[in-house]
């Protein structure tokens, strides 16, 4: 894929900064990491990268978010995850040539900041630290991506919704108010549902006096234990 959107400048110290696999280097070592960073800025609604492009650098959310999605033989999308700042994809083009097997979507105008592979690896051998925090998040996604396919073959979309909800609140917290990282509509993709299934079912907890919707996608749960039975 040709990158002929805006180059941005004076984003790499935050971009780093920001990243779980960088921020616990030291300033002079996240500095050469800023050397080797490209920042880039997509307009919302632009591909970053496509199924099938070939997968040769790391891109990481400076602003904005991007979802990353397959679509199947019919062109129903499937959503994979949602990326905020501080979170990065095309992490495979670290160990092998090879294309990108998913799509990447600027949901709100972004800037992310691309370090090609050859520099990556790189700076993996210099500061083999990074390869475990790079580890370390491999083995989450991995989790939620077999929790999610065990969900879709065992579990009813009310429960898929429950659990995801539940999962929304921060466990560090006693907050039960959340504002849904996604609109209905991707969240139907993520479930493997429809929006008018979500809101159906969002009425239903409602109904029950399980949740109160409110403005701005904010969602309180008000019976959580009931809510996971339900």
């Amino acid at each position: 894929m040709e990158y002929n959107q805006h180059v941005c400048t004076g984003t790499h110290n935050a971009c780093v900064s920001i990243v779980p696999i960088f921020n616990h280097l030291e300033q002079e070592q996240m500095d050469e990491i800023m050397v080797a960073a490209r920042s880039v800025s997509y307009k919302k609604g632009e591909i970053i990268y496509q199924a099938g492009d070939q997968s040769n650098a790391l891109y990481i959310v400076n602003k904005g978010k991007i979802k990353i999605y397959r679509l199947s033989e019919s062109g129903k999308e499937q959503l994979l995850r949602i990326l905020t700042p501080g979170e990065f994809t095309g992490e495979l083009a670290l160990f092998n040539e090879g294309v990108h097997e998913a799509f990447a979507e600027a949901m709100a105008d972004t800037q992310v900041c691309m370090i090609r592979r050859a520099d990556l690896q790189a700076l993996l051998l210099k500061f083999p630290s990074i390869s475990l925090k790079i580890l370390t998040e491999f083995s989450k996604r991995l989790e939620q991506s077999e929790k999610q396919t065990a969900r879709f073959a065992t579990e009813k979309v009310e429960t898929r919704l429950a659990l995801f909800l539940a999962e929304c609140l921060d466990p560090d917290s006693r907050e039960v108010e959340f504002t849904l990282p996604m609109s209905k509509k991707d969240l139907a993709s993520y479930l493997g549902t429809t929006p008018e299934t979500i809101s159906r079912k969002l009425s239903d907890f409602e109904a029950a006096g399980l949740i109160k919707q409110k403005p701005h996608k904010k969602i309180e749960i008000i019976d959580l234990d009931e809510l996971l039975l339900f």
